[in-house]
């Protein structure tokens, strides 16, 4: 009696969850597409299927939707205008990306926009940092229903071209076995045989026997390059305009809220040096651009995996340079310098000491829109592998930039150890207080992009101001306060972690308008150091 409850039980029990399985995948669905993998993303939640509106959504977030289907890969990520409002569900993205289910995420609302997603059908890269990286798993659309990896030995070059194509991404840059660590699925047992042009992996020819062993170690592991999806147009060089992002198939100005830490990345990306300015600029209509999450960005995602379809008024023009760089600071002013010819030298290169001296330095700091350098000496920002640059600079100090700077005629051919140039420049003189008592009080104005204007009181507390008094060469913070104008007028507004991690205020800054002004008091003279609270008095804010 006993094992027949036993038994009772446990088929009750797989019942349960075998029911509830089949209600989380049949709660979610896609149609009117060409695959079951791509269409009009439809939930059903409360009893009721409806539209999702993800106005918010980027490439990373639909990823997650993408495994919910048992598809592959998000390929594609786009918003429908319907002539009229209809019911439908808000899907919350950090709910998402939390690794809730979707219907836990869910909020009823009315909107006019839909959205559309595409999925690649019978392949997906696992396991890597980026949409375009991982360990290839591959599912067959009719006996085999599961995803099984592939045997290095059974997967080369031309197929690894397909792959790329399919999932939307460049062409491969790496290809090779463990890449993204060991795997106990079940291994796919044909030898793929594509001629590289077809449109999908599944397309390709296969080799008729089975293979039945794959070594340890030799699942395919593929990094694909990004797509050629990110530029700067209509400025003065290719590394200075209105930055444009390529998704879905579209070139699309960009907007967002960037500071210079965030259009860092972008200033990598496009392979150019480091980020002088990022301005917003504004149009006399709204036109379809890109928003670009900041947080998506510093999280070393790719420009387009952080994308989102909005209509704006604000255009993003962002400046990097062409042809100098400071990599591994803590700050945009420091950090060693490496240096890119636009001529025959197409790589970057790190300078020797023995070839730069301080009117080289005065040169690169400017460049940068950096203050003068205070600190120059080798290896204080790491030892480096990368190629050294062979000529020796001669500048005279008043240069607009590093490159316009004679140069000696022989090559150098060796540079000791420990001998990489490391640079800091002095922050520019950008950041004061005005329409105080005194030099430490005032309206908080910082200088950026050549423009002083007032900083917004955007949750300013005392252990930010600190930050900020420190920067001043003033004392401790003493007070911080919100001054309300008559009109919105142009303001920087600090973003408080950034400024909090260490970074140089200018380095925060994001262009916006407002009425809300910032009044600072430090003290002058005096100040405490090193303890861990602060017992002075403010307003408008929380110690």
């Amino acid at each position: 009696m006993d094992q027949l409850l036993v038994l009772v039980l446990l088929l009750w029990s797989s019942g349960l969850q075998a029911e509830g399985q089949q209600d989380s995948t049949e709660s979610v669905r896609l149609v009117g597409g060409d695959s079951r993998c791509a269409g009009t993303l439809e939930l059903k939640h409360q009893g009721h299927w409806r539209p999702a509106d993800v106005s918010d959504w980027n490439l990373k977030v639909a990823a997650v939707l993408c495994r919910e289907l048992d598809c592959g890969s998000a390929v594609s990520i786009e918003q429908r205008e319907e002539s009229s409002e209809r019911p439908v569900w808000w899907i919350n993205p950090d709910c998402v990306q939390s690794g809730s289910a979707l219907r836990e995420c869910a909020r009823s609302d009315t909107s006019s926009s839909i959205l559309n997603l595409t999925c690649s059908d019978s392949v997906r890269l696992v396991g890597g940092t980026r949409l375009c990286s991982g360990r290839l798993e591959v599912k067959s659309n009719q006996s085999n229903q599961w995803w099984s990896s592939v045997c290095e030995a059974d997967f080369d070059l031309q197929d690894a071209e397909v792959v790329c194509r399919e999932l939307g991404c460049g062409a491969p840059s790496v290809l090779q076995g463990a890449l993204y660590g060991e795997v106990e699925a079940p291994m796919w047992t044909k030898e793929f045989q594509c001629g590289g042009n077809e449109s999908a992996l599944l397309d390709c020819r296969s080799s008729g026997s089975d293979r039945n062993t794959c070594s340890p170690g030799k699942a395919v592991g593929l990094t694909c390059s990004e797509p050629d999806a990110v530029r700067l147009v209509g400025g003065d060089s290719r590394c200075a305009g209105t930055l444009e992002v390529k998704h879905q198939g579209h070139w699309r100005p960009m907007v967002s809220d960037w500071n210079l830490k965030v259009a860092a990345v972008a200033c990598r990306e496009l392979d150019c040096g480091s980020a002088v300015s990022v301005e917003q600029r504004e149009e006399s209509s709204e036109r379809p651009v890109w928003w670009i999450y900041s947080d998506c960005v510093q999280s070393r995602s790719d420009l387009r995996e952080c994308a989102t379809s909005i209509t704006s008024t604000s255009i993003l023009n962002l400046t990097c340079s062409d042809s100098v760089r400071l990599v591994g600071g803590t700050r945009l002013c420091s950090g060693r310098l490496e240096v890119k010819s636009n001529q025959s030298n197409q790589w970057w290169s790190s300078v020797c000491e023995a070839d730069f001296d301080l009117q080289d330095a005065e040169v690169v700091c400017r460049e940068l829109g950096c203050g003068a350098p205070s600190v120059l000496q080798g290896a204080l920002y790491g030892e480096v592998e990368a190629p050294m640059w062979t000529k020796e600079f001669q500048c005279g100090g008043n240069e607009s930039a590093l490159l316009d700077c004679r140069s000696s005629g022989s090559d150098r051919n060796t540079c000791s150890p420990g001998k990489a140039v490391g640079l800091t420049c002095s922050e520019p003189d950008a950041v004061r207080l005005v329409g105080g008592d005194r030099r430490c009080a005032g309206t908080l104005e910082v200088k950026h992009h050549g423009h002083w204007r007032p900083v917004m009181d955007y949750y300013w507390i005392l252990k930010k101001a600190a930050v900020v008094c420190r920067e001043l060469d003033c004392g401790s913070a003493v007070s911080v306060e919100e001054r309300e104008e008559s009109s919105e007028r142009p303001v920087w507004r600090i973003n408080s972690d950034c400024v909090q991690s260490g970074s140089a205020l200018r380095e925060c800054a994001e262009s916006t308008r407002s009425t809300s002004i910032l009044n600072l008091t430090c003290s002058d003279s005096v100040r405490l150091v090193g303890g861990t609270q602060s017992v002075l008095r403010q307003t408008g804010g929380e110690v």
